[in-house]
This record gives structure tokens, C-alpha cells and sequence, in this order.
């Protein structure tokens, strides 16, 4: 009886290895070398998403700065439709500006983060990111990345993207995070089972 209930638990975790982590969605990496759009002075910038249905927690996005300059913060929505109807959240976020590198343009290409937000969303629905109204340490102006969703790894992706004053555009670099507890890869849970069975076969000994 011992032997069945230890293969059966060790047949469980081989089983959860093949199982699917929920993921972020992830419209690709910054690119920071074709081209950006304007999301203060006015601006409004749309990029759909399609969430794995946990709470939306925070961003991040691609943006090119002028030498110096910081963002310090940006208006945001999460809405059902494009360019902010259907609102399911909102609000101005303080945000954390992260330097990569300086493209061939001059501008400084950064990782914007924002976090701290709690918007409920569904699970295979298409949804939008609005950005505007960005605030930056010299009052310049300041641009969300286009990559086109070259390298984008999520369900649903690459995104459609708007802007306010020039309508549909290729889609831009960012990542929605649900904050989700990480779960472990298939191969953590392989190399779990694994220990298992080495076990199973120790008890075996035992017995």
C-alpha cells in the first residue's frame, strides 16, 4: 500500500510539470531604436492586452527620454475599449525610471515600472492600456517605445495600438503584471518528482 501511495504522488508531480504557469502579459522587449510616440503635452497612447484573468497590479513600458530627464509620473487607465472607454481603472501613478541605454537619436532609452494598482479583469477578454499626461523632471517631452510586438510571448499579442491625435499605430513595448506568486517552471517540478522517486526508492529499501 505504501509503494502504490508514493508512485502515485510521484506520478502527480511528473503530471504538474507538464502543466502551463499563468504568465504576465508581455507585449515584447523595449526596442529603442525605430520609433516612439508622444504621451504627455496632450497625448494619449492606446495598447490592448489580453490579461490570464488575475488582478492587474502594475506595468511597465519602454520609453525615450531626453538626456537627463526623469519621468516622475503618468496618468493611466485599463479599459474595455479603445482610448478610454469602459473604464475599470485609473488614476496618476508615481513611477520608478530605470536606465538602459542611449539610442542612435541621442534620447535615453528607459524602463518605466508602476506599481500598486488592483484592477479586476477576465481571462481571455481584450483589454486596453491608456497613457497620458506623463510628467517629466524638465517638463519635456517624453515617448512610449514602438516595437512593433516583435518578440511578444504572451497570449493575444502583439497588441493593436491608437493614439489620440493619429489613430491606429504599431503597438509599443510593455509588460502588464497580475503580481501573481511566481510558479515554479517545468523543470523545477521535474527536478521535484525526480527527488521524489529517489526517495520512493530509499522507503522502499526501508520497508
Amino acid at each position: 500500500m505504501a509503494k502504490t501511495c508514493i508512485a502515485a504522488f510521484a506520478l502527480l508531480c511528473l503530471l504538474l510539470a507538464a502543466l502551463p504557469a499563468w504568465a504576465d502579459y508581455n507585449n515584447g522587449p523595449i526596442n529603442g531604436t525605430v520609433d516612439a510616440w508622444t504621451i504627455n503635452f496632450g497625448f494619449v497612447l492606446s495598447d490592448s492586452f489580453v490579461p490570464d484573468g488575475n488582478p492587474v497590479h502594475g506595468f511597465e513600458f519602454g520609453a525615450w527620454e531626453f538626456s537627463g530627464d526623469t519621468m516622475l509620473s503618468v496618468d493611466w487607465s485599463i479599459t474595455s475599449d479603445e482610448l478610454g472607454g469602459g473604464t475599470l481603472g485609473s488614476g496618476t501613478a508615481v513611477t520608478t525610471d530605470r536606465f538602459i541605454s542611449v539610442n542612435q537619436y541621442g534620447y535615453n532609452i528607459d524602463e518605466i515600472t508602476v506599481t500598486g494598482l488592483d484592477v479586476e479583469v477576465t481571462a481571455g477578454n481584450h483589454y486596453w492600456l491608456n497613457l497620458g499626461n506623463a510628467v517629466m523632471s524638465s517638463g519635456d517631452p517624453v515617448y512610449w517605445d514602438e516595437n512593433s510586438g516583435i518578440g511578444c510571448s504572451s497570449p493575444g499579442c502583439p497588441s493593436e495600438a491608437s493614439a489620440s491625435a493619429t489613430g491606429t499605430l504599431p503597438t509599443e513595448a510593455f509588460t502588464i503584471n497580475t503580481g501573481e506568486q511566481p510558479t515554479p517552471e517545468p523543470s523545477t517540478f521535474l527536478l521535484f518528482a525526480s527527488g521524489v522517486l529517489g526517495a520512493a526508492g530509499v522507503l522502499r529499501r526501508r520497508m
